[in-house]
Formats: structure tokens, sequence, C-alpha cells
């Protein structure tokens, strides 16, 4: 079916991605095992709406009007802070119990899309705009100040090759990958700036770990000179900051898993899984849609279209999550569904 018999879907479909954000900070609030609130709705109830919603079959068009959507990112940066709020309200009363570990994980998991999902749009945006200096904030909130340098300056000229780190090979399961593509992607926004002579502290990649540094340290004299709160909100911010840090790499390894460009050819619209499933998609901001990303970084969310001759994930990303932590289930599931694989 073509563009022209189909319409848009309307950008109302979007706020569902809002419920997860309201859940955990919902579950700050009231403590005990609301905690557990976006941990049970991203790891459990999102793979099964994933399945239930399906993938559309005749991919709607992309929308025009961005109004909306321009609104919406700064939705959820904001309520990402109200929710790194509402998690320091919550530790510091709570101390170190097995809550705080739970309310770390919804609002680590939740983070991934409400931070790094919004930080990973904005920081397309012009340099040292309003949209852009949000992206520097969410990705401080959860320290990781690099990924929008490793992102548009590596990632997007090297995607696909052995050159970027985010680019998993068929030889690895997501264990191995978090190993590599953290430290590699830090060292490797390092090295964007130095070939601009940013060196030392002038390179905003060591300049963004001080300031991280600077923070913790902060935390740590604050509990060692007796302040009670100072220890759970800081093992809180850390477990929070890695569970946003992995979900966004474990984003990073199905979208090119397996895939590599041919003598390090130029990027076409097969070297970048997709998927159609509408959870997915309308919850994550269209991150599924993710060959038009690559072929066409400047364009917004709402603007992206589908390649239906594209490589296809068997399912949103949601649901692949629970298979991909078992590499020879992965594999399984997904040979066959490149010419390469």
């Amino acid at each position: 079916m073509s563009d022209a018999a189909l319409a848009p879907e309307p950008w109302t479909v979007h706020l569902l991605g809002l419920i997860s954000p309201i859940l955990a900070i919902s579950g700050n609030l009231m403590g005990g095992f609301y905690t557990l609130a976006g941990v049970l709705f991203i790891w459990v109830v999102s793979p099964i709406l994933d399945i239930l919603f399906g993938e559309s079959k005749d991919p709607r068009p992309p929308r025009e009007s961005g109004t909306p959507f321009e609104t919406l990112l700064w939705v959820h940066g904001t309520l990402h802070f109200v929710m790194l709020a509402s998690f320091v309200y919550f530790a510091s009363g709570e101390g170190i119990t097995k809550w705080l570990l739970a309310a770390s994980l919804s609002t680590g998991l939740v983070a991934a899309a409400s931070a790094i999902v919004t930080a990973h749009e904005l920081g397309h945006k012009r340099p040292r705009s309003p949209g852009w200096r949000l992206a520097r904030a969410l990705l401080f909130s959860i320290n990781y100040t690099h990924f929008t340098t490793e992102h548009n300056h590596n990632h997007h000229k090297n995607v696909a090759t052995d050159k970027d780190p985010a680019s998993a090979t068929y030889e690895q399961g997501i264990w191995s990958f978090w190993l590599t593509t953290i430290p590699g992607q830090f060292l490797s926004s390092v090295s964007v700036h130095n070939r601009k002579g940013r060196t030392g502290l002038k390179n905003p990649s060591w300049r963004g770990l001080f300031l991280q540094l600077l923070a913790i340290g902060i935390l740590v004299s604050l509990h060692m000179s007796g302040s009670a709160w100072a220890a759970p909100v800081l093992i809180g911010w850390l477990v929070v900051s890695g569970i946003a840090i992995l979900t966004l790499e474990y984003v990073n390894y199905i979208r090119h898993w397996g895939l590599r460009r041919e003598d390090n050819g130029r990027f076409e619209e097969g070297h970048a899984w997709n998927t159609e499933a509408r959870w997915s998609r309308w919850s994550l901001l269209e991150l599924t849609r993710h060959s038009d990303h690559h072929l066409h970084a400047s364009v917004p969310f709402w603007k992206l279209r589908p390649y239906p001759n594209a490589p296809s994930l068997p399912s949103g990303y949601y649901a692949c999550w629970w298979p991909c932590l078992i590499p020879p289930l992965w594999r399984r599931m997904m040979r066959g569904r490149a010419p390469s694989i």
C-alpha cells in the first residue's frame, strides 16, 4: 500500500511513552512495593504489549507538523528531572534497603527512555541551542555526558564498521558487548575532541567525567561528615545511571548487531535493524525506524520513514530484551533475517 493511501498516525499515540515516568514517580513517592512499578512495566508489561500491539503491516507515513513533538521532548525531559527528585526524596528517607534497589532499577529503566532517548533526539539540535543544552543536562544526570559527541561524530560516521564501538559484530553477545562498548565509546569521544586540539580538561569528555566524579566526591564527603541520606542517594544514583546506560547500550546492540558494510562502503538501509512494532515505536519516539535516522541524521523523529526492505527485528525493543540476554537464543531468533546472517 502506498503512502498516499494512508494517513499519518495521530501524534497522541506518543503520549503513551509518558506512562513509565509517571509510574516511576508515583512509585518513588509511595514507597515499598510500589517502587517496583517501573521495573514491572518495562520488563514485564511492555514486552507483552509489544507482542499484543503487533507490527504495522502497512507502515504509516511520517508527520509534517512538529510542534506537539517538540513539546513532548521537553515534557519527557522535565518529567525525568521530577522523577530524579522523587527518587532522591525516597532514597534519603529509605536508607539502604531492598526497596532502594527496586526504586533505583525502576528509575534507571525509565531514565533510559525519558533521559537518553530524549537526549539522543535533542543532541542533534544546533549546538548551544536550548534543546541541545537540555540534552547535556539529561546526560549528566545519568553520568553519560560523552554520548552526544560519540553518537554524532563517530557512530554516525563509522556505523556498521569496526571503527564504531557501538556496532556489535555477529560473534558478540550482549554481555561482552557491554564490556567493550562503554569504555570504547568514551575513549572514542575523547579522541574526537583531541583531534580538534581540545586536550586535558579542555576536552569536554574529560571535563564531563571530572564533573561527575566531583558530584560523587561531594556525596561521599557528606556521608563521611555524618549525613545519613548521602550514602543511599549516592548508591541509588549510581545504580540508576548504570541501568540506564546498560539499557541504552542494549538498544545500540540490537540496532546494528551482525550488520557490516562491505569494504567500509556507503551506509545503506540494510545496515540497521528496524521494526514497526507499534508499542516500541509509540513509546520510544520512533527510535525503531533506525535506517532513516542514519540516512538522514538531521531529520526529527516524527519525520522518520519506514524502510520495508531493511532487516527487521523479530519484535519490538521491549520484547527482544529477554531473548537478547541469552546469546544462543538470540542468534537462533535472528538467523535468516538478514542476507549475511
